[in-house]
């Protein structure tokens, strides 16, 4: 299949989801300390309220706990240093977006960030993962917004890519994400300023299946979803923006990490077959992120 972009429901002639090719499961997860993490302006709605509110030491014990989960679920933790003077680094989804090609070459698509405070986070992964043996690429315009994995959402399985815009990235990125991975891309419009990224509103659980928060998305987007994936199950408002229950990680399709008191997603997630792992990511979600946010997965 083509590494094409789809922008709507009239792109997909032709395409299916079974001619995908396969995409291994992640090998590992990369995470941040967050020794320097907090909240010092407001990004998102999330954090209004929430200046210098966060309790470094609660803040820690759950960050623990968040890695733990992942060892428990069979994925090793990989630590980046953390840089004094970037409160927001503890979030690893954003800088980059990664992944393997056809040929299996391990790729680190860099990310630009929209706000100025974030883009002096992107040398450090660069850094790290190039140190990793991925091949480092970059958008060619540097005016191009791209807020990497928070965004780029790889389908379960398989070589497609699910791209958000709206808020952070913009859709021009989606090409060159398309073509440095040599996957097909899926665009999907985001219309709600509180689910700021993709990874806050669209969580995929199996090859089949997506949990979603439907008012985050405009109506081509939500059809798009309802054509590809053959069960969605969706989100009510509060367990979305109270316990940002999409913002859940899923590991190999067979186990969910996910804040706390989302107990109808929960419920969801268990009737899909998947073990649930519940953690307290509360100091996290007074700057707009969970357990997605927290990690990379590397490949």
């Amino acid at each position: 299949m083509s590494h094409s972009v789809y922008r709507g429901v009239g792109d997909l002639k032709g395409f299916s989801l079974k001619n995908c090719q396969s995409m291994p499961d992640p090998t590992g997860v990369l995470m941040c300390a967050p020794d320097f993490y907090d909240v010092v302006d407001i990004k998102n709605p999330f954090m209004a309220g929430h200046i210098g509110g966060v309790n470094r030491s609660l803040a820690r014990r759950q960050w623990e706990e968040v890695r733990t989960a992942f060892e428990t679920a069979g994925k090793g933790v990989l630590a980046i240093d953390p840089v004094q003077g970037l409160e927001d680094m503890v979030f690893c989804a954003n800088q980059t977006f990664v992944g393997v090609d056809p040929k299996m070459e391990r790729i680190c698509l860099l990310g630009q960030m929209r706000h100025s405070s974030r883009r002096r986070e992107v040398p450090a992964f660069e850094a790290w993962f190039k140190d990793k043996g991925y091949r480092i690429v970059r958008l060619k315009d540097p005016g191009v917004s791209f807020e990497g994995a928070g965004d780029a959402i790889w389908h379960p399985a398989k070589r497609l890519i699910w791209g958000g815009h709206g808020f952070r990235s913009q859709p021009e990125a989606y090409e060159e994400v398309a073509r440095a991975f040599e996957s097909p891309v899926v665009l999907l419009k985001l219309v709600n300023e509180r689910f700021y990224h993709l990874d806050t509103c669209f969580c995929p659980l199996t090859s089949e299946a997506v949990l979603i928060y439907p008012s985050a998305f405009d109506a081509e987007s939500l059809e798009l979803i309802l054509k590809i994936f053959p069960i969605v199950l969706t989100a009510g408002e509060g367990e979305a923006i109270r316990s940002m229950a999409c913002n859940a990680a899923v590991v190999d399709a067979k186990t969910a990490i996910l804040q706390k008191g989302a107990a109808s997603v929960a419920r969801h997630m268990a009737v899909m077959g998947l073990k649930v792992i519940e953690v307290d990511t509360s100091e996290y979600i007074k700057s707009g992120g969970s357990v997605y946010c927290m990690k990379m997965f590397l490949y």
